[in-house]
């Protein structure tokens, strides 16, 4: 265990943080399973689940450690590489998606003879952010002119959240949000963001518009959307959404120290109770307590995210912790607040701790590129501190030589002295 520990490289604050919640992961899981085991088996064994879990947990960490080993750098060309690639993906989503436990979007797409769903967007946030990064960083001590940056950045921008947005309006939101976000951090003229901004509005007006105007080419989506911001917005307790209902009702019920781990009953009733929704089954069964500790790893987690940008010597690598650390905490704030009803439903799941194979391992991408910056910041400083070693022992080397050289000449100063304490007329007095 010890030789692994030291096998990992990169902020160990990092590591810990994100073992926590994973291993804290395992509890709600397998309690919140039960109702899919129910439902889908009628035997409410939930051993199923747990092992799934684990397994994409185990692989999720195999991921952080081969992705940290690789030079951080290297993903500049990644992305550039891997950008397009992804709009491709997002287009195959659109049209021949798979649709997961009664969403009415098509965000996932099946991998061939393995079976795993896997949602595209995800991975495009992750090579976006990157891209974005990588951009930003390269233009960083060069003037930015809007035409430019318009082509070269916030095209990219546009096309990736365009095919996500008619199957994950929340998705794409978020990611424009980080984006306008990772721009202002990178010092992208405060001017052109407002303009990004407006654009930004002016196009999701017009996309709700033509949606409306064509209902068959993205049924359902824009009605959700407009169905749950009424709900969000009514101050009618009858006409909250089901899921925001049930989810009330377990927060209420798991009060300041919570029914104890597994005791949840609204996880028989509250749909996504394993994944979307998994924040309200942590409060009931943990109560007031766990949830703050929970949103306290998180909190914790964001602190290390700026430690490490901070400590970071490139503005790639700053750039780079921002743009993947940030997105993820989001993400989790996003998830609690729709559990406590503050944001409307969005289907953004709880970063590690939520049950689901491809949100868990590109979160654990964007961990394993965030340990690969640190890593290289800990081989800097390694390195210095090296440096500063063998200097110190050269400068020892140097000194003890001196010292070596001052005594052989004292030594041979004191063997060739001239002062001679014999008398110099014995010669003479021994011949008389």
């Amino acid at each position: 265990m010890k030789e692994l520990i030291n096998s990992l490289n990169g902020d160990k604050v990092i590591w810990a943080f994100v073992a926590l919640l994973a291993l804290f992961s395992f509890m709600p899981v397998f309690s919140a399973s039960s109702n899919l085991a129910y439902m889908r088996h009628g035997t409410g064994n939930t051993f199923t689940y747990l092992l799934k879990h684990g397994i994409q947990i185990f692989v999720g960490f195999y991921i952080i450690y081969k992705v940290h080993k690789v030079p951080y750098h290297y993903f500049r060309a990644i992305s550039k590489i891997a950008l397009p690639i992804v709009w491709v993906l997002l287009v195959y989503t659109l049209l021949k998606g798979t649709v997961i436990d009664g969403a009415n979007a098509s965000r996932w797409i099946q991998i061939p003879y393995i079976g795993i769903t896997f949602q595209t967007s995800t991975l495009a946030a992750i090579v976006l952010y990157v891209y974005v990064a990588h951009y930003l960083s390269k233009k960083r001590d060069t003037p930015i002119t809007f035409k430019n940056s318009f082509v070269e950045l916030w095209l990219p921008v546009f096309v990736t959240i365009m095919l996500i947005l008619p199957a994950n309006f929340s998705t794409a939101a978020l990611i424009f949000s980080m984006v306008v976000m990772l721009a202002f951090v990178g010092k992208y003229p405060l001017k052109y963001i407002g303009v990004i901004v407006g654009a930004g509005i002016i196009s999701l007006m017009f996309f709700i518009l033509v949606a409306k105007a064509f209902p068959n080419a993205f049924p359902n989506r824009v009605d959700t959307w407009m169905k749950r911001i009424d709900n969000f917005a009514s101050d009618k307790p009858d006409e909250d959404e089901y899921q925001i209902e049930k989810a009330k009702i377990a927060i209420a019920s798991g009060g300041v120290y919570g029914l104890g781990p597994g005791k949840s009953i609204q996880k028989n009733f509250l749909p996504q109770s394993s994944s979307d929704f998994i924040y309200a089954i942590i409060v009931e069964e943990y109560g007031l307590f766990g949830a703050l500790v929970v949103m306290g790893l998180y909190l914790l987690l964001l602190f290390r995210f700026v430690v490490a940008a901070h400590k970071s010597n490139s503005v790639f690598g700053k750039l780079v912790v921002v743009g993947l650390g940030f997105p993820i905490i989001f993400q989790a704030m996003t998830n609690m607040a729709v559990a406590v009803e503050l944001f409307p439903v969005t289907g953004q799941t709880l970063p590690l701790i939520s049950s689901g194979g491809s949100s868990i391992w590109m979160t654990c991408i964007a961990i394993g590129i965030i340990l690969s910056v640190t890593k290289k910041e800990e081989e800097i400083a390694q390195e210095l501190a090296d440096k500063q070693k063998r200097e110190e022992a050269l400068q020892r080397l140097i000194d003890k030589q001196l010292q070596e050289e001052e005594e052989a000449l004292q030594v041979e100063n004191e063997n060739y002295s001239i002062e001679d304490k014999a008398n110099p007329l014995e010669p003479i007095l021994k011949k008389n």
